[in-house]
C-alpha cells in the first residue's frame, strides 16, 4: 500500500537524513544495510504527512526516537493524533527515549525484533 507524500515531505525527510540527532545515529549503525536479522530500514522516511526516524516496509513498522520535548503535555498529544493516523494506516510505531537508545541499545535492538517477531506470528494466524 502506497502512502502518498507531498514534496516538501520528501525535501524536509531528505534534510532530516544529512543532520541525524546522537541517538538516531546510533540506532542507524546498527539497524542500517540490514544490519539487523537481514531487515531493510529506511531513515527519516516520509509517510503520508508524516516523518518516520525509521521505517521498515517489510513488516510495516515504524520507529521513532523521542527527545525530552515528548515529555511536554502538547507534543504528547500530538505524538498521540499522529499515532492514531498512522496505526489507521497499518503502520505500527514503537517509541524509544533518546537515552534509553544510547544507554540500553542492546535492549532496544532486542525489542525491536521482539515486535516484529510479534507482527510475522499476526500474520501467519
Amino acid at each position: 500500500m502506497h502512502h502518498k507524500a507531498s514534496p516538501e515531505i520528501f525535501r524536509r525527510a531528505k534534510e532530516l537524513r544529512s543532520r541525524l540527532t546522537p541517538a538516531e545515529s546510533v540506532l542507524w549503525e546498527r539497524i542500517r544495510a540490514k544490519r539487523l536479522n537481514g531487515l531493510h530500514f529506511r531513515r527519516q522516511h516520509p509517510i503520508s504527512k508524516y516523518i518516520l526516524d525509521f521505517y521498515c516496509h517489510q513488516f510495516q513498522i515504524g520507529i521513532e526516537l523521542d527527545g525530552e520535548i515528548h515529555d511536554q503535555s502538547d507534543q504528547k498529544l500530538r505524538d498521540m493524533e499522529r499515532q492514531k493516523d498512522l496505526n489507521a494506516l497499518g503502520i505500527y510505531i514503537l517509541r524509544f527515549k533518546n537515552q534509553f537508545v544510547i544507554q540500553e541499545t542492546e535492549e532496544v535492538l532486542r525489542l525491536i525484533l521482539f515486535e516484529i517477531e510479534k507482527i510475522k506470528q499476526s500474520i501467519l494466524k
